[in-house]
């Protein structure tokens, strides 16, 4: 059966579309056949992240407007078997996404793929409306920092009150914490919320923690989804995070700053 899942959050800039390309690549990998759809109408960068931007030649609301079949618009990534992308179209806006014409694009997708990924733009416009109306989970991303967090909050009130199955009084929509660029040492020194600081504001099932990392943005500007830099931290965190997304226990790591060895201390490196 598949699984809709939104990544979301009420703040911009907290990690969201990296989030969403390293999550989709991940359960690919594991072997579920998995689509990632770029629901930043006007934007797109979903795209760029997963590096095939010059492969672009339909989107979303060519779907659903039917100027496109789902064959035509979906790109297959060169890298991983079983993940695809659905691009953002660039030249909309986003009133072009409705209920209804969102809605049968994803039972669409729901006969063809095990995940489908929505990666939803930032706030509680259309866009962001549209990307968690018909989620089955939620993946809340947030800094951790006052205002994100906060802003998560708002988010976290309306999947319980503005979801498709909010609406019908199903199942509420199962709800994921990941936080992002977090620094063990900037937590030391009080200049970021701790893990339990955000826990306890939120209450939510912690899915991961990734490290602050340089690994992201060079993986971002090489177009590729930094779960596969297999040797960085911020990878292997995004790897932890979709083995506890299908289920399996796997201990937290990166809450704490790491102890330097004789030779780093000596050397620093």
């Amino acid at each position: 059966m598949s699984r809709v899942i939104v990544v979301t959050s009420g703040k911009g800039g907290v990690g969201k579309t990296t989030s969403s390309a390293a999550i989709a690549t991940g359960l690919a990998l594991k072997g579920h056949k998995t689509v990632v759809v770029d629901f930043d109408i006007g934007l797109r960068n979903l795209d760029l992240i997963m590096g095939c931007e010059r492969r672009v030649v339909f989107d979303f609301v060519n779907l659903i407007n039917g100027e496109s079949n789902l064959s035509q618009t979906l790109i297959k990534d060169k890298r991983v078997e079983g993940l695809y992308i659905l691009p953002a179209s660039q030249t909309r806006d986003k009133d072009a996404l409705t209920k209804e014409g969102v809605g049968k694009i994803i039972d669409q997708l729901k006969a063809e793929f095990d995940y489908i990924i929505c990666d939803s733009p930032a706030g509680i416009e259309m866009g962001a409306l549209m990307a968690l109306y018909y989620a089955d989970e939620a993946i809340v991303t947030t800094n951790p920092e006052v205002s994100s967090v906060r802003d998560s909050d708002r988010i976290l009130g309306i999947l319980q009150s503005k979801s498709l199955r909010a609406e019908k009084g199903l199942e509420p929509v199962k709800e994921h914490l990941l936080i992002t660029r977090y620094n063990p040492q900037r937590v030391n020194e009080g200049e970021m919320l701790g893990v339990e600081d955000i826990n306890d504001i939120l209450a939510l099932k912690l899915l991961g923690v990734i490290p602050e990392s340089e690994s992201v943005l060079k993986a971002s500007n090489l177009g590729q989804p930094v779960i596969l830099d297999t040797n960085s931290d911020a990878g292997k965190a995004y790897s932890d995070a979709i083995d506890r997304l299908l289920g399996n226990e796997v201990e937290l790591r990166f809450l704490n700053v790491e102890k330097k060895g004789l030779l780093k201390r000596i050397f620093g490196t």
